[in-house]
């Protein structure tokens, strides 16, 4: 089996192309649009590409036309060669690569399926959106202070009304513009936030695991888009570890410490977890909420809020894993142990 290579570009991809006794058959620069060509014209082959913007795209092109695809995590490629002695050039990188390939059975990293990576897609696009909203008020209500004035508390639909409450007279361009802006992202997040909820309602799995306390449309869709695929764990405690919610330690011979969480894996998702255990403690009135927020708040006397939100957010983690995996929905009485 040959080894294929490619050092992705954003307009030009470097190709280095070895047999399976590591002698170099073919090197070339290929445009990167027009990979699924190249791919196409050679025998079945072991495909390397680096973890980037375009990888997995390539790599469903090179599966679907049968070719063996390994996506290697970029925080692994430099310990295989790539950079070394302060010299990188993108052939030096597709050789590295390819060579180790002839050598080693490198590691993969999930592929996603492409409705996963939708579904991703669409929650960040929303949580831009959101950003750039809050960015926006933050700067308006940054310049009223500014000036001497404070806005009352309010909701957002109300904000533009709010701004010319507290500045009692015509507002100048430069903030009109903001507000304007401010009125169109508004309109837009509701729009995404309707589309995110069809979707996740018209998913069967998100649908079980919005049973859940403080878990809505938002939270049900980014773990199904960075799980992807639940028969990779065998247990919570993984799907926890992979979250980045476990503990990390620092222990080396008699010398044992534990650290703070480790944060590793999807960011996002980690985010929205711990959004989904705020909500949980300090909002929800439902009765299923109630062993939930009673195990937080023994942790809470304990280690403090902080902890228990976090240990929340772990909790919530490995509940939606079992729903997932066991076809289930919440039940409220097993949702923490009384302790």
């Amino acid at each position: 089996m040959d080894h294929v290579a490619i050092d992705l570009g954003a307009k030009k991809s470097q190709i280095c192309v070895r047999g399976a006794d590591g002698r170099i058959l073919e090197e070339k620069r290929w445009p990167t649009g027009d990979l699924e060509s190249f791919l196409a014209s050679r025998p079945t082959s072991r495909v390397i590409v680096e973890t980037c913007a375009e990888a997995f795209c390539v790599a469903d092109a090179a599966r679907k036309l049968g070719h063996e695809t390994r996506v290697v995590p970029a925080t692994l490629v430099k310990t295989l060669g790539v950079g070394a002695r302060r010299l990188k050039t993108d052939q030096r990188d597709a050789r590295a690569l390819s060579e180790v390939s002839c050598r080693i059975d490198l590691p993969s990293v999930h592929i996603p399926k492409t409705e996963s990576r939708d579904r991703k897609t669409m929650c960040g696009m929303r949580e831009a959106l959101v950003g750039a909203r809050t960015k926006i008020i933050n700067n308006v209500r940054g310049w009223l202070r500014s000036r001497g004035r404070r806005i009352e508390r309010g909701g957002r639909a109300s904000f533009k009304q709010r701004v010319e409450a507290a500045w009692q007279g015509p507002l100048p361009s430069y903030v009109e513009r903001q507000l304007l802006v401010l009125e169109v992202l508004t309109t837009q997040i509701s729009e995404a936030n309707a589309e995110l909820e069809s979707w996740a309602e018209a998913d069967e799995t998100c649908a079980r695991m919005m049973t859940v306390p403080g878990v809505g449309p938002l939270t049900a869709l980014r773990f199904v888009a960075a799980i992807d695929d639940v028969t990779r764990f065998e247990s919570a405690h993984q799907v926890e570890s992979y979250l980045g919610l476990v503990p990390g330690e620092s222990s080396s011979s008699e010398r044992q410490q534990r650290l703070s969480i480790t944060k590793a894996g999807p960011r996002a998702l980690r985010w929205v977890l711990v959004q989904a255990a705020w909500a949980l403690r300090t909002r929800s009135r439902k009765p299923e909420a109630i062993p939930l927020q009673l195990w937080a708040l023994r942790i809470e006397q304990r280690r403090g809020k902080r902890t228990a939100i976090v240990a929340l957010a772990r909790k919530l983690a490995g509940i939606l894993f079992a729903i997932w995996r066991n076809g289930s929905v919440y039940d409220g009485s097993r949702g923490a142990k009384m302790i």
